[in-house]
Parts: C-alpha cells; structure tokens; sequence
C-alpha cells in the first residue's frame, strides 16, 4: 500500500518530483523519463505510469533551462516509439501461443477475423487517439499486435502518433509551463491531463457499447 501511495503521488506531483530529481541528479532524468515512457508505452501490466503530465512538465523544466529541449523530445520520441513496438511485438507473439488450436476456448475465429479486420481499417487512427489517453495507450499496440494488423502500417501511426504526442505537449510545457498563472494552477493542470482524456475514453467506450447493444 505504502508502494501504491507513492506512485499516486509521483503522477500526481510529478512537476516537484522531477524537479528534484533534475536538481540532485543531472542529466540522469533522461534515463529516467526515457525508462517511464519506454516502459509505459511497452509493457502491457504498466498502463498508470504518468504520461501526458510527465510530457507537460518536462516541457516546462526545458522551458526553465534546466533540460535540453532538443534532447528531451528526442529521447522520448524514440521511447514512445519503441515501446509501442515492443508491446506490439508481445501481442504478435502471444496471440498465436494462445489461439493455435481453433477448438480452444480461448480462441474465436469470428471475433479474431474480426479485430483483424477493424484494426486494418481503423487501426491507424486508433493508435494515434490512444497516444492521448491514459491506460487506453498501454493497451492498443498490444490488442493490435494480437489482431494481426500489418507491422508496416503499424509502424507508420505509430511513429506518427509518438511525434504528435511529445511534440505538442512538450512544446505546450514549454510555451505555457512557466506562464504564472499555469504555474499556480499546475497542480489542476496535471489532474486534467490525467483525468480529461481518461474520461473521455470511458465515455467513448459506453457509448459503443450502448450502441452495440441497439
């Protein structure tokens, strides 16, 4: 409990933490925020490791001289991007292992041929909407890598989606982290960016559900 209750307060006061640990540690926050994505992004168990937030503050301690802007984006470009694949990669790999016999319960040809098809056609957009939505992210190059969609399209959203997910925030951080009031109402900031877009996923999703349903 004591491990939960500190996480919960890393992602909800990741400006004063990271702060301090740029302070005290140096260059060493961009293995750090280089891990945090990587791990975020790639490892399917890991979906409440803050990000959006995370990419807003960093913006602003660049914003404030104590990172490199150039390097920072940089690193968590190429973080955000090979997390994806290797959570891909799991799904690729797993989904066979676990659907090789088609009597098995696990299996559904119907509902694979299914997935398969939605995520060739929509996949694309759907990988990069997800970059925005917190746990939703963590999950959909995984379900993608089970459903068989191509690597090659895969690889071009998720490389598109990486850019436009640490390039705007980023540079939001980095345009708007230091403006006095963003800074007294940083502490809101931080939850919006945690709760808006998870909201927004959840409402999305009831309402395909009810919609299913109809």
């Amino acid at each position: 409990m004591e491990m939960l209750a500190q996480l919960v307060d890393f992602i909800l006061h990741v400006d004063a933490h990271l702060m301090a640990f740029v302070q005290a540690y140096g260059a060493w926050v961009y293995a750090l925020l280089f891990l945090i994505v990587f791990v975020e992004t790639g490892v399917v168990v890991m979906p409440f490791l803050p990000g959006d937030s995370l990419l807003f503050v960093v913006g602003a301690l660049c914003g404030l001289d104590l990172m490199s802007l150039p390097l920072a984006m940089a690193l968590l470009i190429v973080a955000a991007v090979l997390g994806d694949q290797v959570n891909y990669s799991i799904g690729r790999w797993l989904g066979p292992q676990v659907f090789r016999w088609e009597s098995s319960r696990f299996f559904n040809k119907r509902a694979f041929d299914q997935a398969h098809a939605f995520y060739e056609k929509h996949g694309g957009i759907t990988i990069v909407l997800a970059r925005f939505m917190p746990f939703i992210r963590t999950f959909v190059p995984f379900v993608a890598g089970v459903a068989a969609m191509t690597r090659g399209k895969f690889s071009f959203f998720n490389v598109s989606g990486a850019l436009l997910w640490v390039l705007s925030l980023t540079l939001a951080g980095y345009l708007f982290g230091n403006i006095p009031w963003v800074q007294a109402n940083l502490n809101l900031i931080i939850y919006a960016l945690v709760l808006v877009p998870a909201a927004i996923a959840v409402l999305g999703a009831w309402k395909a559900r009810r919609a299913e349903a109809a």
